[in-house]
């Protein structure tokens, strides 16, 4: 099934506070997402923006309301089918989560080793994806040794290697010059025209005014609210 849009209803999410107390980071929000479209998540930090986007992964669960996508609440689904879902995602967190011991390579290959492809063929995608980034040439090299901008972009990389149908990034451009910045965005826009949903939570104000993206929103005090 290709996915159409993904629905957000009445979601909330709560945290316990000291005592009884409890800590509201997203409140009630309800906006969907269509296919085809880029979309900017801003906010300040600590805003739930990192939150905001770990609920429409499946990472974490509402505490009231329900994440649909095409019909089909995935929020309140099983492990196992959260599992299957999350296959349809490309996730760039705001720390990379690359492991030390594997080359970039092989970091970049992870997502592709469940799936029923050759080494040969997931290879062939780990390159094509790391040259999109402009970092084949670091194919062999070790994780460690590397700039926190060339593990973004690894991270980048790792994210778009099974052709997501959504992409969910969180300050993917933090540690990038403006010419990587430009790259990411383009080729967000590229996955965009394939009909992908993505959306990219950032408070980097070259994205902002990029004028790249077909709607923006601001998470501020709980609420999600569209901006110009």
């Amino acid at each position: 099934m290709v996915m159409d849009h993904i629905q957000i209803k009445e979601v909330s999410f709560k945290i316990s506070g000291p005592g009884e107390n409890e800590k509201t980071i997203i409140d009630h929000v309800s906006v969907d997402f269509e296919a085809g479209r880029m979309v900017l998540v801003t906010g300040a930090t600590g805003a739930g923006k990192s939150t905001f986007l770990h609920i429409l992964a499946g990472l974490i669960r509402p505490t009231e309301g329900e994440v649909r996508v095409d019909g089909k609440s995935v929020s309140r689904w099983t492990s196992f089918h959260r599992d299957m879902w999350r296959r349809k995602l490309g996730i760039i967190f705001q720390q990379p989560h690359l492991l030390t011991g594997l080359t970039v390579l092989e970091n970049v290959c992870l997502p592709l080793i469940p799936r029923k492809i050759t080494i040969r063929e997931i290879r062939k995608k780990g390159f094509q994806a790391l040259e999109c980034m402009g970092l084949a040439h670091m194919a062999g090299d070790m994780v460690m040794s590397l700039s926190g901008g060339e593990r973004q972009r690894i991270a980048a990389a790792r994210a778009i290697i099974s052709e997501p149908e959504m992409i969910l990034a969180d300050e993917p451009t933090a540690h990038q010059d403006s010419e990587n910045v430009l790259r990411l965005v383009h080729i967000l826009e590229n996955y965009k025209r394939q009909n992908a949903i993505v959306i990219l939570a950032s408070h980097d104000p070259r994205l902002a005014e990029s004028k790249r993206f077909d709607s923006c929103f601001r998470i501020e005090n709980g609420s999600l609210e569209r901006i110009e």
